[in-house]
């Protein structure tokens, strides 16, 4: 049996401003398997952008730091490489994608030099021959007239599109690993869907591991094998895809269920949407006890001043829940 393709072990990352600390991340531990996906969720706020961005190292320090932890990749600590071996690292074994392709991508530089530029640096093809890729791999992405693009900037694309040429660049040098950041952020339901497809169908293809990002439980169920849940820095439930979103465990996974859009509607046609009262609480506000408490319709006494550990509830099913702990 082969290990994870990526170990994140016991990671905590914080930021400094106005003479305060806070904590970000709070010792997160989770594994990635060679070719799944795993799907991290969670609301605003919650941390799963912040651990996502510290395997490449791109929190910025300051005001950012990782206080303590491992992730390992390839036998490698990539907390402990040095910001050249990191490079090698970015973008040819693991790439990303962001949150907003408009702001990642050069308004001056054409679409042909973007794609091409990480193909050049990692590979030994020529010029021509990185061109040539380049325009295979917007054809793979489903991008229409593909050399025409490459002469086109970003502003002349949709943001359907964009996002495409994001995942290309992403995908130019073959990565073991793809981090895909709320890739579906700011885009319609249908070019949503479509996008979702596009990632699982080049994971098929490449047998790339991908550890995707996003606040809708929803998106997942189809396309993800498991799931990690977080909320306020920490991991509150993890488990299967299918077993999370059909019988979650933990309260907060519940309500990210519920708060799913649904096909139909009460006698009068309106469809219910059912939220989570409150907010994540900020970094420098938790309150004590389990940081879920106060917006948690199954609260008891113990849960405002005792924090549950994450533990194994089912096979493979974890959560940090009191109702599951007893």
């Amino acid at each position: 049996m082969t290990g994870p393709e990526l170990e994140v072990k016991h990671l905590k990352i914080s930021f400094c401003g106005n003479g305060q600390k806070l904590t970000a991340v709070n010792g997160i531990s989770y594994s990635l398997n060679k070719g799944e996906i795993l799907a991290i969720v969670g609301e605003s706020g919650c941390g799963k952008t912040v651990s996502a961005l510290s395997i490449l190292r791109l929190i910025p320090e300051p005001p950012g730091r990782i206080e303590s932890g491992n992730i390992l990749f390839n036998s490698m600590d990539l907390l402990k490489l040095s910001p050249r071996q990191l490079r090698d690292i970015r973008g040819r074994d693991i790439s990303m994608i962001f949150q907003d392709p408009l702001t990642c991508l050069n308004p001056v530089l054409s679409l042909g030099d973007q794609i091409t530029e990480p193909i050049l640096r990692h590979t030994s093809l020529s010029r021509k021959e990185a061109r040539e890729r380049a325009i295979e791999l917007l054809r793979r992405v489903e991008i229409p007239s593909p050399a025409e693009k490459m002469q086109q900037f970003p502003h002349q694309l949709s943001g359907g599109m964009r996002q495409r040429i994001m995942i290309a660049m992403a995908l130019s040098c073959s990565p073991r690993i793809l981090i895909a950041d709320e890739p579906t952020t700011a885009l319609d339901v249908l070019i949503q869907a479509q996008i979702i497809d596009l990632l699982e169908q080049l994971k098929e293809q490449t047998g790339m591991s991908v550890i995707l990002i996003t606040h809708d439980l929803g998106i997942v169920t189809e396309i993800a094998q498991r799931v990690i849940v977080m909320y306020a820095g920490d991991i509150v439930e993890s488990g299967p895809a299918k077993q999370m979103f059909h019988a979650p465990l933990h309260p907060y996974t519940l309500g990210l269920k519920n708060s799913v859009p649904k096909l139909g509607g009460n006698k009068e046609g309106r469809k219910h949407l059912t939220e989570i009262p409150g907010n994540v609480p900020s970094p420098n506000q938790l309150p004590a006890g389990c940081p879920f408490h106060p917006r948690c319709p199954s609260v008891m006494e113990r849960c405002k001043s005792e924090k549950p550990a994450l533990r194994e509830a089912e096979p493979g099913h974890t959560v940090s829940c009191w109702l599951y702990q007893n």
